[in-house]
């Protein structure tokens, strides 16, 4: 029995990986913080999508490509595309919001919803300053 308990508590041992867990950490939050303006930019692109602008739907689309290119530039690409992305929430907020004051239909909830959704593009913009983020992209 006790080989057996031996080889049972080496089966069942967490695996051990290597390397610093502090580095792995770092990683793993620069994975994360990147897909935020992925996310942001998938948005844009569905709304883009839905409106029948397909050239702006293709270019948001080609911003979450531009994450993998570790180039200052392409990072400086995807922030003027989040910035210029919250503005094109915040016009479209302009115009939903008007056309249901006009029609008397409630307003409120389409405001809160799209308020939150251009601040979230534009703070997507804000990752690349991440010490992590500024290192992949050499800002």
């Amino acid at each position: 029995m006790g080989a057996q308990s031996g080889l049972w508590t080496t089966l069942n041992r967490p695996q051990v990986v290597p390397g610093d867990p502090e580095r792995l950490t770092s990683i793993a939050m620069a994975t994360l913080l990147t897909l935020l303006p992925a996310v942001a930019a998938l948005l844009l692109a569905a709304h883009f999508f839905r409106a029948g602008s397909l050239l702006f739907a293709a270019v948001a689309v080609v911003m979450v490509g531009l994450l993998a290119v570790p180039r200052a530039w392409a990072a400086r690409a995807v922030q003027i595309a989040m910035i210029l992305g919250a503005i094109e929430w915040l016009r479209t907020l302009a115009a939903f919001a008007a056309a249901r004051v006009a029609s008397g239909q409630p307003y409120l909830r389409l405001t809160l919803i799209l308020i939150a959704v251009a601040a979230f593009t534009a703070a997507s913009a804000a990752v690349f300053r991440h010490p992590r983020l500024r290192q992949r992209f050499r800002l």
